[in-house]
């Protein structure tokens, strides 16, 4: 992080600050505007795009910033000349602007995003995606476009998908061999809806939808998922393990079977407990095969093993984005990313019996929830995405807690994430 924050001093000081755009203004992107405008040296938000365009030149005059509403790229171009923020409605605008180095994604759709995200990678922009929902139903594959593209694709540190991986990196490079990356949770009622979270979101300005999608299990799902994408782990069942806990985070090391773990080529995995300690935050267990280092990780009040505990007890979410956004076009360092094709997916369950007919709605809504599930089974499976449910159309009823597979829907014609999601699993067949 240190060299982060001294090449970033040392664009501000030749006024070479990184333009960064924005897509999305939204609850994180309130956060994200006010850290980059007001704590980032060597950083300039230059525009923000969002359906509702109001909605960005208000996050800009929270910030203190002043910003002016474009429609056109020469109005673009002349704005972030004239050293004024932008904001629009067009989000292919910022994407397209030679004077944007890095696009964030903070939406949490993902049509929208897709759209958004591959033609930013088409000129030539590094991402980075707060949606862990888009990485998770077609990371792979905009992977594939962004390395084609020589630009960097990555999750973002503060999310714990990003807080994870940096910890997994950390402790794979003292010759360690990582065997769990979980998630703490508070909370986790697949059956939780807009109307039961409304209270909470209203407390928090946050929307309903959105944490609902944390409580009913889905949100979490979707970040093992990419957090298994980008280690090479797996689930070691549907939905994860997920174990009740209200212990200190250390005591797992031995709630988990070390030979099934190296059997499986580790697991991504969380728990849930109101007292744990710490809470929140996500932990790294690992293994050392020297017995000499045994013996000094011994030393250090890390115990006899084979497993030990390390955790980083805070998710500092739009904090760190901007060491995301310094890493990708300074270093050229992706956060997360995946390694290769799909290991881990995120499913589709009813969260209520739903007849033929229904309409599904978005994540986070009243009829499903997802499910972390191994690549190969989705495949085998025909198990819709979640990432891709939304406006599918029933074509049988389907009872509560059942997976909803490709069969079971009429998907809408002509949307983009199908079609990158269909390049995907031509690019990586079930036999791989």
């Amino acid at each position: 992080m240190h060299i982060i924050d001294t090449a970033l001093r040392k664009r501000a000081e030749e006024g070479r600050p990184i333009r960064v755009g924005v897509i999305g203004a939204g609850f994180m992107a309130d956060g994200l505007t006010n850290q980059i405008v007001n704590s980032t040296p060597g950083m300039e938000l230059v525009a923000i795009a969002n359906r509702t365009a109001e909605k960005g030149t208000h996050l800009f005059t929270k910030a203190g910033r002043e910003s002016r509403r474009v429609e056109t790229a020469g109005e673009l171009q002349a704005a972030i000349e004239a050293g004024v923020a932008a904001v629009t409605s067009d989000p292919l605008l910022v994407c397209e602007s030679p004077l944007v180095d890095a696009v964030v994604e903070v939406t949490g759709a993902i049509e929208y995003s897709a759209q958004v995200v591959l033609r930013a990678i088409e000129h030539g922009k590094h991402v980075v995606l707060m949606n862990a929902e888009l990485d998770g139903t077609v990371g792979p594959i905009l992977k594939t476009y962004a390395d084609r593209a020589g630009v960097i694709l990555t999750g973002c540190d503060g999310d714990q998908p990003g807080v994870e991986m940096n910890l997994y990196r950390f402790v794979k490079g003292m010759g360690l061999t990582p065997l769990v990356c979980g998630n703490i949770k508070g909370l986790q009622d697949p059956y939780r809806n807009p109307t039961t979270q409304a209270g909470f979101a209203e407390k928090w300005g946050q929307n309903p939808t959105m944490v609902t999608s944390f409580a009913d299990g889905t949100k979490i799902s979707f970040e093992q998922a990419i957090v298994a994408n980008a280690t090479g782990m797996r689930v070691a069942k549907r939905g994860m393990v997920g174990a009740a806990f209200d212990g200190h985070i250390d005591e797992l090391t031995t709630h988990y079977d070390i030979d099934e773990l190296r059997a499986g080529g580790g697991f991504v995995d969380y728990v849930v407990g109101f007292n744990i300690k710490p809470g929140p935050g996500v932990y790294v267990l690992a293994t050392h095969d020297d017995p000499k280092q045994r013996h000094y990780l011994n030393l250090y009040k890390l115990g006899e093993g084979p497993l030990y505990s390390f955790y980083t007890p805070y998710h500092l979410c739009h904090f760190e984005v901007p060491a995301s956004i310094a890493r990708a076009v300074i270093f050229n360092d992706a956060v997360l990313r995946p390694l290769d094709g799909p290991l881990v997916d995120v499913i589709t369950t009813a969260k209520t019996d739903l007849a033929a007919g229904t309409v599904l709605d978005g994540l986070g809504g009243y009829h499903t929830y997802g499910e972390a599930e191994n690549h190969p089974i989705v495949r085998s499976g025909s198990l819709l995405p979640i990432g891709l449910a939304e406006g599918c159309t029933l074509i049988r009823p389907v009872p509560k807690d059942t997976a909803l597979t490709t069969a079971d829907v009429v998907i809408p014609a002509g949307r983009l994430c199908d079609r990158l999601r269909s390049e995907q699993d031509a690019k990586w067949p079930p036999s791989q």
